[in-house]
């Protein structure tokens, strides 16, 4: 590409510091110590001497891996800040992408806290950033083996199935029964649209009185969502396309009150991730752009399907 030195197209250096912040949110869960972290993977590049970093081929794999080894190492200590209640660091200095995504990895990040630093780290890197095996037994300072057993054991953990998800296609009409089956409170129906083992993450982030647990079984799931949901004045289920997938999002009194996410595999619906916290619902209710403007359906706001 010509590049010389440390000099790359700017779209690529930023892009590259996105990535180590995000490899790093993933796997410390705060904003700031996520910052933190890249702060000093940076600094160790810039601690080699010319030679050595001319000898990198690949400076985003270094960086990775040095991120990666730094965040393994502040995960085992066992006073290192965590997010208070209202899922955000000692300062949120830390700007991530708004998108449903970013809101629903919250959850799920909020989760991981229950892991070990390395079922975590190996979780991560390996699920979540495809990683090769190799890069992922190098940081993790693991066999590649042992690496794969770890992520196994953290997806055990938190239930997630390792199963294909459905097509586009299959995902929305399956959607649109589980929003069905709320709407007429069919609690038969929608148990048998979910797996046996789903599991529902619910995000309050303290602002709003929602369960700090998630919730295990189809049984379960069903009669916490019609709770949810039950039917009530000024209060309307629509399905909303999030992220490109059939999403359900809850109207009341004309504001977004909730975004509801799933995950679906083998035809029934493995994780619900719901976020109920006003804060990341405020793209969803801002006012509609004039005439000409975008209409935000790439997955920050609303869209009908």
């Amino acid at each position: 590409m010509g590049q010389t030195g440390d000099t790359a197209p700017i779209a690529e250096l930023l892009d590259e510091r996105q990535h180590l912040l995000n490899v790093a949110r993933w796997m410390l869960g705060n904003g700031r110590v996520a910052e933190d972290a890249v702060t000093e993977t940076y600094r160790r590049w810039y601690t080699l001497t010319d030679k050595q970093r001319t000898g990198i081929t690949d400076p985003r794999i270094w960086l990775t891996k040095s991120t990666g080894t730094i965040c393994l190492a502040r995960l085992s200590v066992p006073e290192r800040p965590l997010p208070n209640p209202e899922g955000k660091g000692p300062d949120a200095g830390t700007e991530f992408d708004p998108a449903l995504t970013e809101e629903i990895s919250d959850v799920l990040l909020n989760a991981l806290d229950a892991l070990s630093p390395t079922e975590r780290a190996a979780f991560v890197l390996n699920d979540v950033f495809a990683m090769p095996p190799q890069t992922v037994a190098d940081i993790v300072g693991r066999t590649p083996h042992e690496c794969a057993e770890l992520a196994d054991r953290a997806r055990r953990s938190l239930r997630i199935s390792r199963a294909h998800p459905t097509t586009p296609r299959e995902h929305d009409k399956i959607v649109r029964a589980v929003r069905q089956a709320c709407v007429t409170t069919d609690p038969a129906h929608l148990v048998s649209l979910l797996s046996p083992h789903a599991t529902a993450f619910f995000d309050g982030g303290g602002k709003i009185r929602a369960l700090t647990r998630p919730v295990h079984g189809s049984e379960q799931v069903t009669r916490v969502l019609l709770t949810l949901l039950a039917p009530r004045p000024h209060t309307t289920l629509h399905l909303s396309s999030a992220n490109g997938r059939a999403a359900i999002v809850v109207r009341h009194n004309d504001q977004v009150a909730a975004v509801i996410s799933f995950d679906i595999a083998d035809h029934h619906v493995t994780h619900v991730w719901a976020v109920l916290n006003p804060d990341k619902l405020r793209s969803w209710n801002r006012p509609h752009l004039p005439s000409g403007g975008s209409d935000r359906s790439d997955g920050h706001g609303p869209r009908d399907v």
